[in-house]
């Protein structure tokens, strides 16, 4: 992370906010946690009102954290243009009710290191589709960082899969020694 964020890295890009950065990295452990916690919190039953329960909670801190920094100062509603608002309403709808919905579905089908790979996945296609689709650059560290993703998803998944295969083998050993 440190590599990432640092411009005295040799990666050339403009300097990363150091406030910005923590405050992600304090999202992703806090999303760690609940990802860990919610096999065991007694949740609704129905996995669409345990989503729009953790979405509401979170939109409405967002909007007060928002609100206290003063990044509404100076926002028109007038100088938002349809296709950016167009742009927001697919977020919304597709990006956070149906994607957040099925994240909540399969935390409880699936392990939570498992199921959190989307999340580090979705900003890689996000890059690519930008640079394919909008002509956005992309410079030596999203290249580091997007590899680095990549990598880690790959042992992550990969490291299950194997150590699940060796405890079955393992069982099925013991199973078959007299």
């Amino acid at each position: 992370m440190a590599v990432l964020v640092s411009p005295t890295h040799g990666f050339g890009e403009a300097p990363i906010d150091t406030a910005g950065a923590c405050a992600l990295l304090v999202g992703a452990v806090s999303w760690s946690v609940a990802a860990a916690l919610t096999r065991k919190l007694p949740l609704p039953q129905e996995k669409g009102m345990s989503s729009g329960a953790q979405m509401l909670a979170g939109g409405v801190l967002l909007m007060l954290t928002a609100t206290v920094l003063g990044e509404f100062r100076g926002f028109q509603f007038a100088a938002v243009s349809r296709v950016a608002w167009l742009a927001l309403a697919y977020l919304i709808v597709a990006g956070s009710i149906l994607a957040f919905t099925a994240y909540v579905w399969l935390i409880h089908h699936e392990s939570p290191t498992k199921v959190g790979t989307y999340a580090y996945v979705n900003p890689v296609v996000a890059v690519i589709l930008g640079y394919f689709f909008a002509g956005e650059s992309i410079g030596p560290r999203t290249i580091a960082g997007t590899v680095l993703v990549l990598i880690s998803v790959i042992v992550i998944t990969t490291t299950r899969a194997k150590k699940r295969e060796t405890t079955k083998w393992t069982d099925e050993a013991q199973a078959v020694e007299p």
